[in-house]
């Protein structure tokens, strides 16, 4: 195996081999390994982004919990999940991988969650910018003391850091 492969969760390595498949790298060891290095960098990105944000990690997010929420998944795209309103959620789901399987970003309003997001499992939509996602590495939810507005806010906000930072990730590891 790979030196980079081996840190990674052994639910997540078949995972990151799939990737590999659609991401229009040859399929070879190097590529699984540079886009393991790659999944590490973006693992540790969106857990230090979380803490300066004080955004906190939970295993599930209740599909009719009011909070808006924060996903990384197994193939490292982001889940940006706003706040529950009258008209349902904004959700905006980014595949900043390298796959070419997967649309790059999508975003619809008055989304509507198939289940409750939890951790290991994919996010699913009756309605939504996809209809389902691959299983999610980690979940991050604003505060309970925020209005609406301010979450919708701090979850745009770290995903558009997140989006930038996942995408310098894949640029480095492409010159190397």
């Amino acid at each position: 195996m790979s030196e980079h492969l081996d840190l990674i969760p052994v639910e997540i390595q078949s995972h990151i081999r799939q990737i590999t498949k659609t991401s229009g790298l040859p399929d070879t060891e190097e590529s699984v390994d540079m886009i393991a290095q790659g999944w590490l960098e973006k693992k540790e990105r969106f857990e230090k982004l979380l803490a300066r944000m004080n955004m906190e990690e939970v295993d599930l997010l209740e599909k009719t919990d009011p909070r808006g929420c924060l996903a990384m998944t197994y193939s490292g795209s982001l889940i940006n999940i706003g706040p529950l309103r009258e008209a349902g959620r904004t959700v905006q789901y980014a595949s900043i991988g390298l796959r070419q399987d997967v649309p790059e970003i999508a975003t619809q309003p008055g989304s509507e969650l198939g289940a409750e997001v939890v951790e290991g499992t994919p996010v699913t939509f009756t309605k939504g910018p996809i209809k389902s996602s691959s299983p999610v590495f980690k979940i991050a939810v604003t505060s309970e003391d925020m209005d609406l507005e301010e979450q919708e806010q701090q979850i745009t906000k770290a995903t558009q850091i997140l989006t930038k930072q996942f995408v310098d990730v894949n640029k480095e590891l492409e010159t190397e």
